[in-house]
């Protein structure tokens, strides 16, 4: 648990996911007073399930009165506390602020946000980057963008004023993490650790395998024949695998996205993930996108507003130590 800043505390929001659990205690104004984190996700409770998680973060939080309570992600799955049903996208903000779950605990309710399903040929789910894109929304000013959020299952998604009006799911990471475990290209022991600079080279090299037009199933035997031919250092080949599927990422996505210049890529996640998201974007030959980190506990904050869960109007974040924008 952090200790941020002294404001009274307004609302607890939690993003709940799989594996682990954040949560944030905000003032009225969005800022960040408390900083909680635990490897607690739906996948991994302890005995007394969902609501022991909730009562020992508000236990240690030792509040003298009950707060408005926002989560978003897997909690609202199938698997969570409760299933919260999908937003057929397009969605806007107001109707992801209107169609809240209610799950009722021993410190109040609990608000939880749908995610988002897109129907058709080939339908797509996202529960928890919803609240992310919306903590970016509007912040830089612009009207129309495409927001990219790297990680396990990276999504694209397409975003006008104050609506999700599109998205895409990459399964990058868990493609990456299933090659290197169960596959022979993982099978590549290293004499010894590079540098960063063969690791950036090899990734690089990776990435632009893209611009090949081989379709992806026939350049992944490359990361090891790579090797094999000495054009790869065996301990830079999971960074060339890296590359190459970030590479085929993005090189669909731009495409598949039709991304124009009016709806440039902003990158939200992880800083460091992101920091190869450029490498790789640069790369293609694209310009490397703005990093704008976690939004989740922005989003959340501004749902609680949009759902008036706070007697606040929606207003733009302080840009100081501790806010959320």
């Amino acid at each position: 648990m952090i200790w941020l800043d002294a404001g009274t505390p307004a609302l607890l929001g939690l993003d709940w996911g799989s594996s682990s659990l954040r949560a944030w205690l905000m003032d009225a104004r969005g800022i960040i007073l408390h900083v909680h984190y635990a490897r607690q996700g739906i996948l991994n409770l302890p005995d007394g399930g969902f609501a022991q998680v909730l009562s020992d973060i508000l236990t240690q939080l030792r509040l003298e009165y009950p707060l408005p309570m926002l989560a978003c992600g897997m909690v609202g799955s199938i698997n969570g506390w409760l299933e919260v049903p999908y937003l057929p996208c397009p969605a806007a903000m107001s109707q992801l602020a209107n169609g809240l779950g209610l799950q009722s605990t021993a410190y109040g309710p609990l608000h939880i946000v749908p995610g988002l399903v897109k129907d058709g040929p080939l339908p797509d789910v996202m529960r928890g980057e919803e609240t992310q894109i919306v903590g970016m929304m509007g912040t830089d000013g612009a009207g129309h963008r495409t927001v990219v959020l790297p990680g396990t299952h990276s999504k694209w998604a397409q975003v006008e004023e104050q609506a999700i009006t599109d998205f895409r799911t990459f399964m990058t990471g868990e493609l990456y993490a299933v090659l290197m475990q169960h596959s022979i290209l993982g099978r590549l022991p290293a004499t010894m650790p590079p540098d960063a600079g063969q690791r950036d080279e090899a990734f690089v090299m990776g990435v632009r395998t893209a611009l090949s037009g081989v379709p992806l199933a026939g350049r992944l035997f490359s990361a090891r024949a790579a090797v094999l031919r000495n054009r790869l250092e065996r301990a830079c080949a999971a960074d060339y695998l890296s590359g190459l599927l970030i590479g085929e990422e993005i090189q669909v996505g731009m495409t598949a996205m039709d991304i124009t210049p009016q709806a440039a890529p902003v990158l939200v996640g992880e800083q460091a993930l992101c920091q190869r998201y450029q490498l790789a974007f640069t790369a293609l030959g694209h310009h490397a996108p703005p990093v704008a980190g976690n939004t989740a506990p922005a989003g959340l904050f501004r749902l609680a507003q949009a759902a008036h869960l706070l007697d606040l109007p929606p207003t733009h974040f302080h840009d100081q130590k501790g806010a959320v924008a």
